[in-house]
């Protein structure tokens, strides 16, 4: 192993479950607070709804802005990696700004987007819908899960074509705080299946893949590892997710991510704060493959210096010997 990676070769190192020395990778599904940390309104909250009368110049000034602030972003606080959140324009503009973080930094930083499709848990506009559908047209729910795997698949082929993309990370929530949505057994009929095949075929592009869920995943994490992903974000201990557990039980086969307790982080005591971060790096750590963060993102209205302080621990605390 080279005595010095750059901080995307340690994230694939701990994706890949393989021995490290130094600090523990780590980083952000989303970084929410630039404004308070840049003086920069987070690339997501802009709003875009004139993106299409737009002169290209405007466009770019906004590409070049977007693709400072991930930066910036990841060097202020050691991330080692960036999740990027795109401009409308499909897989080209997507293209456009991973360049750009790409021309600034080289092959510093892993970077991902969203790449989940699918079934989370419906809203509340469409929950009853789904659950009717599941009865009376099951067949049908299932060539439309069917073909959303075909259609990321194909657009992920753009993307492997383009280079630059190291991954994708798989947001859709399957989980309440009381547990999965779907009943592991109709959760291995509407969800496994496509999401295993949905994996495979980011894996054999080449692709990294962190399937992220909140909530309790307790009752379909076997599901979940048997999918294959690299990685699994963010494992909720406000969903009665215990990281000692996870990784006993499939620490050997996925790298784990989290999970410093985001409850605690806004309406914790600092006691609370530094225990949870060393909790996290005491279970997350040994036998490598392990990634720290928090348990969900760090979110708007959450204290910046809460965060800092997770990361003094990270810091004193999360590093291999």
């Amino acid at each position: 192993m080279k005595e010095s990676l750059t901080p995307r070769e340690r994230f694939i190192t701990a994706l890949e479950r393989k021995p490290l020395t130094g600090r523990v990778p780590h980083f952000e599904l989303v970084f929410y607070l630039t404004m308070e940390a840049l003086g920069k309104v987070h690339p997501s909250h802009r709003a875009y709804s004139q993106w299409n009368q737009m002169e290209e110049k405007e466009r770019q000034l906004h590409r070049v802005d977007n693709a400072n602030i991930y930066i910036q972003t990841a060097e202020m606080f050691e991330h080692d990696a960036i999740f990027i959140h795109p401009n409308p324009g499909g897989v080209e503009e997507t293209c456009r700004l991973i360049d750009l973080i790409r021309e600034k930094t080289g092959d510093r930083y892993f970077i991902m987007r969203h790449g989940d499709a699918t079934f989370s848990v419906p809203d509340g506009n469409s929950m009853m819908d789904f659950s009717i559908r599941m009865a009376e047209e099951p067949e049908k729910l299932k060539a439309e899960a069917a073909q959303a795997v075909d259609d990321a698949l194909a657009e992920a082929e753009l993307y492997a074509a383009r280079g630059g993309l190291d991954g994708f990370a798989l947001c859709s929530d399957y989980c309440f705080n009381t547990g999965p949505f779907l009943s592991p057994r109709k959760f291995s009929e509407f969800v496994t299946p496509y999401l295993a095949r949905l994996i495979e075929g980011y894996r054999q592009m080449g692709f990294y893949v962190i399937k992220h869920t909140d909530g309790n995943i307790m009752p379909i994490l076997d599901q979940l590892v048997q999918a294959n992903p690299h990685a699994l974000h963010s494992l909720d201990p406000q969903g009665g997710v215990d990281l000692a557990e996870v990784k006993r039980l499939y620490g050997q086969q996925v790298c784990l991510i989290g999970n410093v307790n985001c409850g605690m982080l806004d309406t914790g005591t600092d006691e609370d704060v530094v225990a949870s971060a060393r909790y996290a790096l005491q279970n997350g750590m040994p036998g490598y493959g392990y990634i720290f963060s928090t348990s969900n993102c760090v979110y708007t209205g959450m204290k910046l210096s809460r965060y800092q302080l997770m990361l003094d621990v990270w810091r004193q605390e999360g590093n291999y010997h």
